[in-house]
């Protein structure tokens, strides 16, 4: 989660909400990513997907089986999609996310049975330093 947190920090530098995000396999950081919605004038730039598209290169193939992706906020309904078709299997997530949170708080699309994978999730692993980050950040987007 640490190394998370410093791909969060380095959104936050660039002026992105700071959310991060790394891939894991067999103990080894294969992948990582930050937000760059606003950067890329992109939607779909989430710190998940990046981290997910960079793994998914790494290891030559969509199915990330065996892989852990680490992540500082719970994953949207977006980033839940994309780690159910990557055949993710696990799932660790620093805070929760109260309006758009899909491992857990709004629902759980991580542990849908109706759908053809499900991952293991672990929540609110260094939670404070995770919220305290986002909080700094629109606090201060706020008095801008």
């Amino acid at each position: 989660m640490r190394l998370a947190i410093e791909e969060a920090k380095k959104a936050q530098t660039v002026g992105e909400v700071p959310i991060g995000a790394v891939v894991v396999k067999d103990g080894e950081i294969i992948a990582s990513g930050y937000n760059r919605r606003e950067t890329s004038k992109d939607p779909t730039n989430h710190a998940e997907i990046v981290a997910i598209r960079r793994a998914s290169q790494e290891l030559g193939g969509w199915r990330l089986v065996g892989c852990t992706l680490v992540v500082t906020l719970e994953p949207c309904p977006m980033c839940a999609g994309a780690i159910v078709q990557s055949r993710i299997e696990r799932v660790v997530y620093g805070t929760d996310d109260p309006k758009a949170g899909c491992a857990g708080t709004l629902m759980n699309l991580l542990d849908e049975p109706r759908l053809n994978h499900q991952a293991d999730v672990v929540s609110g692993v260094l939670s404070s330093e995770c919220s305290a980050l986002l909080s700094h950040f629109f606090r201060e987007l706020r008095k801008k």
